[in-house]
């Protein structure tokens, strides 16, 4: 009867450790495959990266401290390391509130006289903007009827399964709605908001602007506007936003949260 009161914690804790190693190996997998698919520049995919990389991290050390626990031997560790767990846990979801509350703050349109618009491209559905797309060329538009003087800059390349580019469905979008077209300046190749203004930058210089000294009104969705500004003034832009309503509730909520980590990445990372 000892023998077997003693051997018991061992086959617990033997039995939590394979399944550590079987949560490792899935976590394993899944960042891997994120990380292939993002080098294959799938879009979004950096966040998504980040996020599994973030959450496996999680999921790996309270499965360690739960390992931990089923032996006396390290029972006091596994204690140190659950406290130390909770910490980060609590200083964690702080900077989430944080961030999030930049981008709320953040989140409203610029009344400024500036030298350009840019807007920035969101993906095509059957060759026509989609809802998110529609929603920031019509806050463009907003913006421009009574700055009838500046340039509006289109950003986006072909997207998969498209046989137009962004910038020129979005332009399509604009003349279709009283935009004269000599206002609209194309740039084609951009495949993501970096490059949707690093590329419009090269735009304004072709059309003999002046880059050092511009200010420049960035449309986009409300969610992404603050982000988008700070790409902007990487750029060398006097950045200011034209922030356009997301369609749909439940599609606002999913953007906000994974705005979150887009911001981490360019903070961090860019």
């Amino acid at each position: 009867m000892d023998l077997n009161n003693k051997k018991q914690p061992n086959t617990l804790f033997k039995q939590r450790a394979h399944t550590t190693i079987k949560v490792a190996v899935a976590a394993v997998v899944v960042c891997g495959l994120s990380f292939l698919l993002m080098n294959m520049r799938v879009s979004h995919m950096h966040v998504i990266f980040m996020f599994n990389l973030g959450m496996s991290f999680l999921i790996l050390t309270y499965t360690l401290i739960w390992v931990l626990s089923a032996c006396e031997k390290y029972s006091r560790l596994a204690k140190i390391l659950k406290r130390c767990y909770i910490s980060v846990l609590i200083v964690g979801i702080g900077c989430f509130i944080t961030l999030q509350i930049f981008i709320i703050a953040g989140s409203r349109s610029d009344d400024a006289d500036v030298d350009a618009v840019i807007v920035l491209g969101a993906g095509l559905i059957n060759n026509n903007p989609s809802l998110i797309l529609a929603s920031r060329l019509d806050a463009a538009i907003e913006y421009v009827q009574a700055r009838d003087d500046i340039p509006i800059i289109v950003t986006g390349g072909l997207g998969q399964g498209q046989t137009i580019t962004e910038a020129e469905a979005m332009a399509r979008y604009l003349i279709a709605r009283g935009i004269d077209e000599s206002r609209i300046w194309k740039e084609d190749t951009s495949t993501n908001s970096h490059e949707n203004i690093n590329f419009a930058r090269n735009v304004m210089i072709e059309h003999g602007m002046d880059v050092e000294n511009t200010k420049v009104a960035v449309a986009t969705n409300e969610f992404h506007l603050f982000r988008a500004k700070i790409v902007a003034e990487k750029a060398g832009f006097d950045a200011y936003g034209i922030a356009a309503e997301t369609p749909g509730l439940h599609r606002k909520l999913i953007y906000y949260f994974r705005e979150t980590f887009s911001l981490v990445n360019e903070l961090i990372f860019r």
